[in-house]
């Protein structure tokens, strides 16, 4: 299946958004080193993706909440099949079907990002100068030799981590810029990345279910890692692209996480009384229930002297003194 289609929307997203900051004197020719009309334009691509999505975000908001409200549900059917891993996943999928859930839903945007990245992926490693042909995807020959040429403080937005000798040398960059600034970028990428599902599972807490916690953990710690070494053949380019995704996903997270805050959940109401475990006897037993009785009363006694025993004489610790005699 051609991708052509993809390869075409990308461009043609990338070079209006050029074409408008450079219409209201946004300098292209290198400014510390940056061409920032070629940088906002990737900037703004990520924008334009993330409105298109926007009512996939909020059906995956919608499709978490749903979630979280059969958290008990979940824990009942593991309890009831436990040991039976092939009828609770049926029973599972039953319940998710009843209450129309999709596990899945959290990652969709995710995977409806993934052709626009590989779009700009390809569209970035196709700027070579040494190239006879220098139209691309409705490109002209001034916009590819302009694009080409873009740089982000002098490293250019088509070098890589792992360019070759020769490609640096058709781009016509140091190798070591090169290097210092697609490094620190991979690394605000596999950070942002992190805080994104981060975030995310801080307000909403680990699921019971433990397909959507094999999901979870996937996208906290799978995806980040596997940045570190895939970081290397991104272009710097894709990198910005991939850095603004995630910032623009925080900010709507954090922005959708107070204006709707998560339902709070029998697990998390629960989890303050844990806190002191030492509780005062409640009144019915052991486990009765309702307010704490409060304690008895105690009497003030007098102690108990001990009395003589049977056949024994009487004991008076004071001795009668003799009366006075009067003269």
């Amino acid at each position: 299946m051609s991708l052509d289609w993809i390869y075409f929307a990308i461009s043609w997203i990338l070079l209006t958004w050029h074409s408008a900051w450079d219409a209201i004197g946004v300098p292209v020719n290198a400014v510390i080193g940056t061409n920032f009309a070629w940088i906002l334009a990737i900037v703004f691509l990520v924008v334009t993706v993330r409105v298109i999505l926007f009512p996939v975000f909020v059906k995956q908001i919608k499709s978490q909440r749903a979630m979280q409200a059969l958290q008990p549900k979940v824990k009942e059917l593991q309890e009831k099949h436990k040991g039976d891993r092939e009828t609770l996943q049926k029973e599972m999928m039953e319940l998710y079907r009843k209450e129309k859930a999709n596990p899945l839903m959290g990652c969709l945007p995710m995977f409806l990002q993934i052709p626009v990245f590989l779009g700009l992926f390809h569209v970035l490693r196709r700027l070579d100068p040494a190239k006879q042909s220098k139209t691309l995807y409705g490109w002209t020959a001034d916009q590819f030799e302009s694009a080409s040429q873009a740089k982000l403080f002098t490293a250019p937005i088509a070098g890589k981590f792992g360019s070759t000798a020769d490609e640096l040398a058709r781009l016509g960059a140091n190798g070591t810029t090169v290097k210092v600034i697609a490094g620190i970028l991979v690394l605000v990428m596999i950070a942002t990345t992190y805080l994104t599902s981060r975030q995310m599972i801080l307000k909403t807490g680990w699921a019971e279910d433990p397909q959507q916690r094999m999901i979870q953990r996937l996208m906290l710690y799978g995806i980040p890692a596997s940045l570190l070494i895939s970081g290397a053949i991104f272009p710097i380019g894709v990198i910005i692209y991939w850095v603004t995704n995630n910032l623009f996903t925080l900010g709507q997270q954090q922005w959708v996480l107070r204006k709707f805050p998560p339902p709070v959940t029998a697990t998390k109401a629960a989890a303050p009384a844990t806190r002191n475990p030492v509780q005062p006897a409640k009144a019915g037993g052991l486990f009765g229930r309702g307010k704490s009785a409060p304690p008895a009363p105690v009497k003030a006694t007098a102690p108990k002297v001990a009395g003589p025993k049977p056949g024994a004489k009487p004991v008076n610790p004071k001795k009668s003194r003799p009366a006075k005699r009067q003269g």
